[in-house]
């Protein structure tokens, strides 16, 4: 076995080699190189490659001791090979050059050891920056060492740098690497070279080694932006004083995040966008929404003096519940440098940090077909997404890798998201090797081909620098890109708390560490542009201004001052959703027109023929067939409609086929999407992700003015997974923070015997959620009612969240179809009438109310059993809850004793423990009130095909009260 400690450096690219394969798979080395690997030196540096000086920066690079020289003993044997029969090459071979010349083999040799070095910097560089403004010591990297490489910089002084590298400045391959190493190991560390796209990877170099990116300022601009930093740090500071101990979770120790969204702001405007929408936690968000969006400070200052609040462009409804402060959004108008003003966003968000990640880019994505007249090309540079994560949160919570897998499938492109890791190196009071497996907070970007850059956030011009290099890779490439600030938290989680207790040491540093205010003032100072005094007088000023602003702000009455402009919520509009005959008629034609030669699969073209075969008012329409028609009209109407989610295109259940294949090709058309006059179609087969997927839509539907919008769960138990969304965003987004959203969710709903994760959408928790008109539950069982509803939600005002129960058996049902006249004649009613039982009123003395599929069992079983005196009505809305429809509908039945609810559902599911208190308000007290249901169960259903079956039976037959 070789001796790794003692090597010859002529077999050092062996020994690349094994440490490439020992970052990878260290078990499949020997144990004396595993030994080597992880005991010998920890951080070589690249000998006479650092200057004297040191790096750039704001401190030169402690450097590690070097590793031992090389030792004049047998170098370990080389993988082994098979032989080699044929001659070692002659001049002849090589056009005359005689590659056995011992001086000819060294120079090579040379020149491939000095483009393994610079590779090396290229590829590990990053470890070697001085990206912690704490002062830790880079990890370094054994192939930053050129004796790793056998190689002297006094030979590489000797050859040209053009021989390694193409259009390189006149200069030796020794000068190239001391200035790469400047680049590559200074405040911004980059981590590229995990990409797989070539052309990516040698764009990201010339930029990188061109400096394009990282020339200095101006004095001028270096002078605003010391104003700038001093208003971010005064306003917390200010605070920290004037309120000690209120939550605010402060910037500090981050500062540099708000030049940095100054800096992306006006790059966007430079490339001619109209609006930067922002998402982001807690953590700086006041500073943000002050110094970005340009919130007053006296609002702020109302919310820590318990004052109400006024008129301001902060998401503060005048009705709800509100949220605290650092959870609220606000829109305003950023002027730009060069003159003009673009429209930035920040997003709400609850405490649920990365949630917000997928509802920026839903939102940026339906703001980006606002730039032209159409309404149907998408602009990336007209919307620009910036998302601010959390160390801990970034590496943490799954969402955040869910949404990046997103940003590059068709149905979800935003034209790349700028990702600002606000890295604190600490998580509440977790430390990050408790927190993550990985070096980086930001090193699960690397999964998805994304370029990552860690800047130093003590060093503010090398953040403007990485911003304007991220801005610039977005334009070029319309991908994401992760911007890892490292920073620390100045105080505990919030500043109530004491970070002493678990992180002393941490927080001895930070305590003694000067702010980087000072920093760039002291900076400046030494520079000659402004004195230490005048750098005072800027921070005193600000804090003065502050004070005026709470003296104004103490001296205000209690009393609220509320805009009188019209709102959306004022203007109530009453649907039109009939639709006549002859419209219908060419939808339903439009709707199956594919380019001639296109092939329709034959099975499938035989039930999409009869779809159109002798359309008239006898047609009986399926499910889907009415969906088709309801799309079609509102398209017609002017109305754009995105639908999304796991196989919408065809629909889980093979019934929709909106987006049809060619048979032959497999080439795709979506002949509604092509229609005459017809507005944008969307219609987008999702990831496996329900999570990330309802957030985005969520956040289309809130940036939407009047885009229908759907998202579809493959079976409607799937829902589970998106539960912070409903719960944080959809539910509650208008009480907490004036959001209008008018998302449509489709979940198949229904008892069918498939077990008890494909039965349930769990309807109660979403009727459990409703309150103060914040949702809309339907549970319709016909196509008719379902086109009328589609179309009330699409055209009604003010805009809701839709919950709808959709079917899975009754898709095809033959019961549950409607006629052409029905839809040309009808609306959408919250209670369906019996109209069996109302020819024969006075036999009727019960009357059953239900949802959903388990109507036409009951139906079945009343049929079968030839049951006289049951009425059975239909609750096809669950909230706004029908109270008054459903009293109209018993009424008609004078002689009804008793009232049933009758469900599938366990007894501690499904619509009962919501409509009981409620049915009791409508129904007669001297009528009995009573329900049937399965028993309370755990689980939502049976397991077994049988046992559902016998249990199905028994509640329908308990319904109709057979057997009493």
């Amino acid at each position: 076995m070789s001796d790794p400690t003692n090597f010859d450096p002529s077999n050092a690219g062996y020994v690349q080699a094994l440490w490439e394969e020992f970052s990878k798979n260290p078990e499949a080395l020997p144990s004396e190189w595993r030994d080597f690997f992880e005991q010998g030196p920890q951080t070589p540096v690249a000998h006479g490659l650092i200057p004297p000086e040191g790096l750039p920066g704001n401190g030169a690079m402690v450097a590690a001791a070097p590793p031992q020289a090389p030792q004049s003993t047998p170098a370990p044997p080389a993988p082994s090979q098979p032989p080699v029969s044929a001659p070692a090459p002659t001049a002849a071979d090589a056009g005359g050059i005689d590659l056995g010349s011992p001086e000819l083999r060294s120079l090579l040799s040379k020149v491939a050891r000095a483009t393994g070095l610079v590779q090396a910097l290229r590829d590990h560089g990053h470890q070697l920056s001085e990206i912690d403004p704490l002062g830790s010591e880079p990890p370094g990297h054994p192939q930053l060492d050129p004796e790793f490489f056998g190689i002297s910089l006094e030979d590489l002084g000797r050859i040209p740098a053009s021989v390694i590298l193409d259009g390189a400045p006149e200069e030796s391959i020794a000068d190239t690497l001391r200035r790469l190493m400047l680049v590559y190991c200074g405040p911004i560390g980059y981590e590229f070279e995990h990409m797989e796209d070539p052309d990516r990877v040698q764009w990201l170099w010339d930029a990188v080694e061109s400096g394009r990116y990282t020339q200095p300022l101006s004095d001028a601009r270096k002078v605003a932006l010391l104003e700038r930093l001093t208003h971010v740090e005064g306003f917390e500071r200010f605070l920290h004083r004037a309120y000690l101990g209120q939550k605010r979770f402060s910037i500090e120790g981050n500062d540099a995040l708000v030049p940095m969204l100054d800096t992306a702001i006006e790059e966007a405007g430079k490339r001619g966008g109209d609006q930067v929408i922002i998402g982001m936690a807690h953590r700086g968000r006041l500073n943000v929404l002050a110094h970005i969006l340009g919130a007053d400070y006296k609002e702020f200052l109302r919310s820590f003096e318990n004052k109400p609040h006024r008129e301001s462009n902060l998401t503060i409804p005048d009705a709800g519940t509100g949220d605290v402060k650092y959870h609220h959004g606000a829109e305003g108008d950023y002027q730009l440098p060069e003159g003009g003003a673009i429209k930035v966003s920040l997003v709400p968000n609850p405490s649920h940090l990365e949630f917000v990640n997928p509802v920026v880019g839903g939102y940026a994505r339906v703001r980006q077909y606002e730039s032209g007249p159409d309404d149907v090309s998408q602009d990336f540079d007209w919307a620009v997404p910036v998302v601010i994560h959390g160390d801990a949160a970034f590496a943490g919570e799954g969402v955040v890798a869910e949404t990046l897998n997103m940003s590059r499938l068709v149905g979800y492109r935003v034209g790349g998201t700028i990702h600002i890791i606000a890295n604190n190196q600490i998580g509440f009071t977790t430390d990050p090797h408790d927190a993550r497996s990985t070096r980086y907070a930001s090193d699960m970007a690397k999964g998805f081909d994304v370029p990552i850059l860690h800047v130093n956030a003590d060093d503010p011009d090398a953040c403007l620098a990485a911003v304007r290099l991220a801005m610039a890779y977005r334009a070029e490439f319309q991908d994401d890109v992760v911007l890892d600030l490292v920073g620390y938290r100045r105080h505990g989680h919030n500043e109530g708390d004491e970070p002493g207790y678990t992180q002393p040491e941490l927080y001895h540093k930070i305590n003694d560490h000067p702010t980087v205010r000072a920093i760039w003032a002291e900076r400046l100072v030494s520079e000659g542009l402004l004195t230490a005094e005048s750098a005072q007088e800027i921070f005193d000023s600000f804090q003065d201004l502050m004070r005026s602003a709470q003296d104004e702000v103490k001296a205000e009455d209690n009393d609220p001052v509320h805009a009188t402009a019209e709102s959306e919520e004022d203007v109530v509009v009453a649907a039109e959703t009939a639709v006549s005959m002859d419209e219908l008629s060419r939808i339903n034609e439009a709707s199956l027109a594919v380019p001639d030669g296109f092939q329709i699969h034959p099975k499938l073209k035989r039930q999409l023929d009869r779809r159109i075969q002798g359309f008239g008012p006898e047609t009986r329409l399926d499910w889907a067939h009415g969906e088709t028609l309801a799309f079609g009209s509102l398209l017609r109407e002017g109305v754009p409609i995105r639908m999304s989610g796991q196989d919408v295109e065809r629909g889980t259940f093979s019934h929709r086929h909106l987006v049809l294949h060619d048979h032959e090709t497999g080439a795709t058309v979506t002949p509604l999407g092509v229609m005459d006059g017809a507005a944008r179609l969307e219609i987008h087969n999702s990831p496996l992700t329900e999570m990330a997927v309802l957030g985005f839509e969520y956040g289309y539907s809130v940036g939407a003015d009047r885009d229908l919008v759907l998202w579809e769960a493959q079976f409607g138990d799937f829902v589970n997974v998106a539960q912070p969304v409903i719960d944080q965003f959809i539910s509650s987004g208008r009480a907490k923070w004036g959001q209008l959203a008018g998302l449509t969710m489709l979940l198949p709903h229904g008892y069918e015997g498939q077990g008890p994760e494909h039965s349930s959408a769990r309807l109660e928790r979403f009727l459990q959620l409703c309150a103060e008109d914040n949702l809309r539950v339907a549970y319709p069982t016909t196509p008719a009612q379902y086109f009328h509803l589609l179309r009330k939600q699409a055209l009604s005002r003010p805009l809701r969240p839709l919950v709808v129960m959709s079917p899975k058996s009754l898709l095809r049902h033959p019961l549950a179809s409607s006629s052409p006249t029905e839809l040309a004649e009808g609306r959408f009613e919250p209670v369906l009438q019996d109209g069996e039982a109302l020819e024969r009123a006075g036999e009727i003395n019960r009357a059953v109310l239900c949802t959903g599929k388990v109507y036409y069992d009951l139906f079945a079983m009343r049929q079968k059993q030839e049951v006289g005196n049951v009425a059975l009505l239909r609750v096809e809305s669950l909230y706004p809850f029908p109270a008054a429809e459903i009293a109209r509908a018993v009424g008609e039945f004078a002689n009804v004793e008793d009232v049933v609810w009758a469900q599938e559902e366990p007894r501690n599911m499904g619509a009962l423990t919501f409509v009981g208190p409620r049915l009791r308000s409508a129904i007669p007290r001297e009528i009995h009130l009573r329900h049937t249901s399965r028993p309370e169960r755990a689980s939502p259903a049976e397991g077994s095909a049988r046992d559902h079956a016998m249990e199905q039976e028994r509640l329908v037959r308990e319904a109709l009260g057979l057997g009493e």
